[in-house]
């Protein structure tokens, strides 16, 4: 386990959303027009923007990172690797329940041709739920795994652990009580699993929790056996601010906790009014910059103590 790991700071802004661009923002239905495509590579070249002005405003430019997906924002990663940023590609294809590659066997071929920083795979695993499912996706995580650590790419998954139909029943279908008293325990659960099957994530893209100890024992999962260089980042979830706010202080404290993913808080707002015409780019882009430097500087302040 000694060479897997990344432990560096690690502050990525993610527009890799492929449905909620297309269809959320823009009321797009796939297929899309090559007119369409343009629109929403724009929107996303407005986010990208954001995040280079941040970096002239303070956030450290060896721990800024941009997460897109090569189907709209195949210029962005192209520029982001010339200018020396971390860039993060996603492997998954959208919108499924089921984690299956966006280019099926050739993805290995897609990703060479990019060469990000970190490979990045959306899962939902939830240890209680479809076994047989669980096993599927466990044996391609592997594959993408081991072809990241062989060609050079650091390995990030990204975990969600939704509610099965019984967890539901049981809860009555309340999202905070499976949030704070069921979520952390199956989290660690689908880690030892995934791990057990020979999946070996550099950095774990996770949820965020409520409570430190939740949060540190997820870190002490990520990180058991050997694994002492291996990373957790904190991901957005759509959250309000104040969710976004208390999730970072709750976890930049603990070592494991090198950063954060938050990207619908931080973009979708100032793309609504642009869309809207409430809004002008340069000001789209100038809120997007201030939203993902105010992650920084709160990960950073709760950090120091």
């Amino acid at each position: 386990m000694a060479d897997i790991g990344y432990d560096k700071p690690l502050y990525i802004l993610p527009f890799d959303h492929r449905a909620s661009f297309e269809k959320g923002l823009f009321g797009f239905i796939a297929p899309l027009s090559p007119e369409q495509t343009a629109t929403v590579a724009a929107s996303k070249e407005v986010v990208y923007d954001g995040l280079k002005l941040a970096l002239t405003k303070g956030v450290p430019r060896e721990a800024a990172g941009i997460l897109v997906d090569e189907q709209f924002g195949a210029a962005i990663l192209r520029d982001a690797r010339g200018q020396g940023l971390i860039t993060c590609c996603p492997a998954e294809k959208s919108g499924q329940d089921e984690f299956d590659f966006e280019y099926g066997a050739q993805y290995r071929e897609h990703i060479a041709e990019f060469k990000p920083t970190f490979i990045k795979a959306l899962v939902r695993y939830n240890p209680e739920g479809d076994e047989a499912m669980n096993r599927r996706q466990a044996a391609r995580l592997k594959d993408l795994g081991d072809y990241a650590h062989k060609n050079g790419h650091y390995f990030m998954f990204e975990l969600l652990v939704p509610m099965t139909p019984d967890q539901h029943d049981r809860l009555e279908g309340d999202q905070h009580l499976y949030d704070l008293h069921l979520r952390p325990s199956l989290m660690i659960a689908a880690i030892k699993e995934l791990q057990a099957a020979g999946v070996e994530p550099d950095v774990w893209k996770i949820e965020g929790l409520d409570r430190r100890e939740d949060a540190a024992a997820v870190a002490a999962a990520a990180r058991h056996d050997g694994r002492g260089k291996v990373g957790c980042i904190l991901l957005g979830r759509g959250s309000n601010e104040a969710g976004i706010i208390a999730w970072l202080k709750a976890a930049a404290p603990l070592p494991a906790y090198i950063g954060f993913a938050v990207g619908r808080t931080s973009f979708w707002n100032p793309l609504v009014a642009l869309r809207d015409k409430k809004s002008t780019r340069d000001a789209a882009v100038a809120e997007i910059a201030d939203n993902y430097l105010k992650w920084v500087r709160t990960f950073e302040a709760a950090r120091k103590g």
